[in-house]
């Protein structure tokens, strides 16, 4: 920092290596005052006319705005906000043809003036000390003043990231660009508010130094700038050689200091700060007048125009409207540059709007202007090279763009090229090397904007990864301290822990079925452990047994002769073989009721396994006992007393006999009845009606 200071205080100036010396061709227009251009019927504001992002809007399509009012609101001192130009209706919001070379649309606000031109109330400060620099950094911001020399920079964001570094101040008059002198008669007319404003500068920043440094071609502008200070001694004035570009920032502290800008860095790194004329002197306007930055001198010069001269004019005015204003005469073969013939950029459409960057509009004829030549092999000459202000290799960063070697591009130091165009104006071969230089950057630039995005992309899928497996986690442990909190509460309440009363039942009801499953075995004569079968065998001759008391009984109700002798002898029968049975089961170590059980069960399921012979055979019953109710002469009366008598015999004989083959045959139909699901009323009459025949036998 002190050597920054021990340079500036020698009064000695540095040259910077290369810069060339064209014609300045000011003389055209520095001589007339500043003018004004008359407004326009429409205006079309672009959202965005500085270095950053486009604020958000705060104007919709209809309404009625005032001069001064904003449009846009920021968010941070990098998104400056835009001011209407006078007093109207906004009659859209809608893409619109911009001052770029692209011929590219931006969003605009078209704003239908009412020729009234009614501003907004304004606040002025006389005395700009009873504000603190935050207060002051926010009127600039607010007031939406950006950098005027070109870069268009928001300037409150420049101040507020030098604060407390800044030992030299440095207000760039030099205006080194041939043809344009709208910072010159700026100078000349407007000195004092110059003053007034680099002093609001030195408040905010407190610099040791302060310099205006004018090349040595504006001697008016010098007079006036002197004039303006009075004699103080606390604001330096340089003279400085006329070299093209010596109004570079880079260049300018080099030749005040004799110091260089690190590559990649701002110059607040070595303690200075760097703003243009009319940066100051909106300054002074927005923080002592507040006025929003809405217009600017502009150079309206060439061949081409007849009232040649510098303009104040409104932003968001037609360029077509402004160059008519002074005269311009329309001709196809001859372009109209935004800017000067080494840095300009050629107006695709003269229905694009001025902006904040728009600094001269010049209009060149025959005398001046003429067809690009063709361009040619380059025969590495190192004409650029030498005349390059910024000590880079333009051959070398030519082929790299050719090439699109965005790598070694970087690596050469493209992004420290200052587009200055004065490699292209040495160049033998005619090659447009600006132009491929700034395609290489838009392209580098693209290719980091998509890798930011992709990495942003990532960013949030990570975070929102991670944040679904934490709310995941979160879920399961809520889960498991509500499971937690019931079991708890169970215990309490019941005195045992009920998930592990469930899985002992588990574990018992799996320990029982293993139980069940064993299987019996023998061995056999021959020493072979065989699976023992004597309860299957039983089983089967049980069923076996049954069957045949089935038929045995099913044959005798057929039989129409004595009924009370064939009764008994089923009867005798069915007690036979119920005593097999009993001594079948005692013989294989099963007890009587197991076995008078299997034996039930064997009958049931013989019935069950065919339904359709039960129910035949019923209905064959049902006919045979017909018939012999027909052949029986004694009637229907007899044959009930004789069956009622029958029955009464049988019972009188062995009640308990009879009651318990009444039981069985009742067990009998209910069995057969369920198993005859699509007959079940059929059946069961006809399971009856055997039932009382059987009684009756």
């Amino acid at each position: 920092m002190t050597d920054v200071l021990s340079r500036f205080n020698s009064g000695k100036l540095w040259d910077f290596k290369g810069g060339i010396h064209p014609p300045d061709m000011k003389a055209q227009s520095s001589h007339q005052p500043l003018r004004t251009i008359p407004l326009s019927t429409d205006f079309y504001v672009p959202l965005k006319q500085h270095a950053g992002q486009a604020g958000n809007l705060l104007v919709k399509v209809g309404d009625y705005v005032l001069k001064g009012q904003p449009l846009t609101q920021g968010d941070g001192l990098r998104m400056l906000p835009i001011h209407a130009p006078t007093s109207g209706i906004i009659k859209s919001i809608a893409p619109y043809v911009a001052a770029h070379p692209s011929g590219l649309d931006e969003p605009t606000i078209h704003l239908l003036a009412d020729g009234l031109d009614q501003s907004v109330e304004r606040h002025p400060v006389d005395d700009f000390l009873r504000l603190t620099p935050e207060q002051l950094i926010e009127k600039i911001y607010q007031a939406g003043v950006a950098g005027l020399g070109g870069a268009v920079f928001p300037t409150a964001a420049k101040i507020q990231s030098a604060d407390k570094k800044i030992k030299l101040l440095i207000i760039n008059g030099a205006e080194c660009e041939p043809y344009i002198t709208c910072d010159d008669r700026l100078m000349q007319e407007h000195s004092d508010e110059i003053i007034e404003g680099v002093r609001i500068l030195r408040y905010i920043l407190r610099p040791e130094k302060v310099v205006i440094a004018i090349e040595d071609n504006k001697p008016e502008a010098i007079k006036a700038i002197k004039h303006a200070l009075q004699g103080a001694n606390d604001i330096d004035v340089r003279i400085i050689p006329t070299k093209y570009p010596s109004g570079a920032a880079k260049q300018l502290i080099y030749l005040l200091t004799g110091m260089e800008v690190p590559s990649g860095e701002r110059s607040s790194s070595i303690g200075v700060l760097m703003q243009n004329v009319g940066t100051v002197f909106a300054i002074k306007r927005a923080v002592m007048d507040d006025e929003v930055l809405i217009e600017r001198a502009i150079t309206l010069t060439g061949d081409k125009i007849q009232k040649k001269g510098n303009y104040w004019v409104r932003f968001g005015t037609p360029i077509y409207h402004a160059l008519t204003h002074v005269g311009y005469r329309f001709d196809e073969r001859f372009p109209v540059f935004v800017g000067g013939p080494m840095m300009g950029l050629e107006l695709p459409n003269l229905n694009a709007p001025v902006t904040k960057i728009v600094n001269c509009l010049l209009a060149p004829d025959h005398f001046e202007y003429a067809e690009p030549q063709q361009e040619q092999a380059c025969i590495r000459c190192s004409a650029c090279s030498d005349a390059c202000p910024v000590n880079l290799m333009p051959q070398q960063l030519y082929w790299f763009a050719r090439s699109e070697d965005h790598k070694k591009s970087e690596e050469y130091a493209l992004k420290d090229c200052i587009e200055c165009g004065v490699c292209a104006y040495v160049c033998p071969s005619h090659i447009p090397l600006i132009q491929y230089f700034r395609q290489e950057k838009a392209k580098i630039w693209q290719i980091k904007e998509k890798q930011k995005k992709a990495d942003e992309a990532k960013i949030r899928f990570e975070a929102k990864q991670a944040r679904m497996e934490r709310e995941e986690q979160e879920r399961k442990a809520r889960t498991q301290r509500a499971a937690e909190a019931r079991r708890e509460e169970l215990v309490k309440t019941k005195g045992e822990d009920p998930v592990k009363a469930a899985l002992e039942r588990l574990k018992a009801k799996k320990s029982e079925a293993t139980e069940t499953i064993q299987i019996k075995t023998v061995t056999s004569e021959k020493g072979e452990i065989q699976p023992d079968n004597t309860d299957i065998m039983a089983l089967r001759k049980a069923r076996r047994l049954a069957r045949q008391q089935v038929e045995t009984i099913t044959e005798e109700n057929t039989a129409p002769e004595n009924p009370t002798t064939d009764t008994k002898k089923a009867t005798v029968a069915a007690a036979i073989a119920r005593a097999k049975a009993k001594k079948l089961a005692q013989a294989n170590n099963s007890s009587e009721t197991n076995t008078e059980s299997a034996v039930e069960k064997t009958e049931e399921n013989l019935t069950a396994l065919d339904p359709k012979k039960a129910a035949v055979a019923a209905t064959i019953a049902r006919a045979k006992a017909k018939k012999l109710a027909q052949a029986n002469s004694n009637g229907e009366t007899k044959n009930e007393s004789a069956v009622k008598k029958t029955e009464e015999n049988l019972t009188a004989l062995d009640p308990k006999k009879a009651a318990v083959a009444a039981a069985i045959a009742r067990a009998k139909a209910k069995k057969l009845a369920q198993a005859n699901s699509n007959s079940e009323t059929k059946t069961e009459s006809a399971v009856e009606k055997t039932e009382e025949n059987s009684c009756i036998m």
